[in-house]
This record gives structure tokens, sequence and C-alpha cells, in this order.
């Protein structure tokens, strides 16, 4: 199959260079990169976890007002 693809600057590189140490041309290069790609499937990604603590305060935040006004109280230690 024919196309005309647009390359990045590194995935040009690093087909080039497959090209030139293996003595193949660009369509046999690009489909070695791209089945590489394809073997390694997808990156397993852990599960993102929020991590909290106490902030030592309980702010209601139903009263604005009230909450702003303890917000701004000079700091007892």
């Amino acid at each position: 199959m024919r196309t005309t693809v647009n390359l990045d600057d590194d995935v040009a590189a690093a087909v080039e260079r497959l090209r030139k140490e293996r003595g193949i041309g660009l369509g046999s290069a690009l489909n070695e990169v791209v089945r590489r790609g394809l073997a390694q499937g997808e990156i397993p990604r852990s599960r993102f976890s929020q991590q909290t603590s106490s902030g030592g305060a309980r702010i209601d935040l139903t009263d604005v007002a009230a909450a702003l006004d303890l917000l701004d109280r000079p700091s007892s230690r």
C-alpha cells in the first residue's frame, strides 16, 4: 500500500539510522519500527491514587464568610 506520511524529526532519524544499519529501504525500515512499537503493546499504567493528609482544621464550606474569617485569623503557633 502506498501512502504519504509526515514523520516527526526524531522518528525520521530513527528510521533513517535503521535503514543505513541494515541496508534496507525506507518502507522496510518504517515497517520494522512500527512492528516493534505494536509488539510492545500499550504501556501499563498504575492507577492514580490521590494522597491526602489532615490539614488540622475543619472548615464548613456551606458558610463561605465564616470559612474566610477562619482562614484570615493569625496563626496561633
